[in-house]
């Protein structure tokens, strides 16, 4: 048995057009759309990384020391999951 991957193979070596940062204001725009992919992030690791039945004792600052460790994480991982790119582009074709 044969399996076609011509077509799976096509789209992943597909990349979408990268709008270029040529102005300061594209500068601008693309730090604010890290910053909503940042914030994004934080949300889905604020639902994936509830620590409900952990083995050790809860802390008074355990709910501080999460949400820091998830702002750390959502930051570090802004502009490398594409929606920051995706976001970017459709808003620069809108000016």
């Amino acid at each position: 048995m044969n399996i076609d991957t011509s077509l799976a193979m096509l789209s992943r070596s597909y990349a979408p057009p990268v709008a270029k940062i040529e102005t300061e204001d594209d500068v601008k725009l693309k730090e604010q759309t890290d910053k909503f992919e940042a914030f994004f992030i934080k949300q889905v690791l604020d639902i994936a990384l509830k620590n409900e039945n952990t083995l050790f004792p809860k802390d008074p600052g355990d709910k501080i020391y999460q949400s820091m460790y998830n702002d750390t994480m959502s930051e570090s991982f802004s502009g490398s999951f594409g929606f920051s790119e995706l976001l970017f582009n459709y808003l620069k074709e809108q000016r």
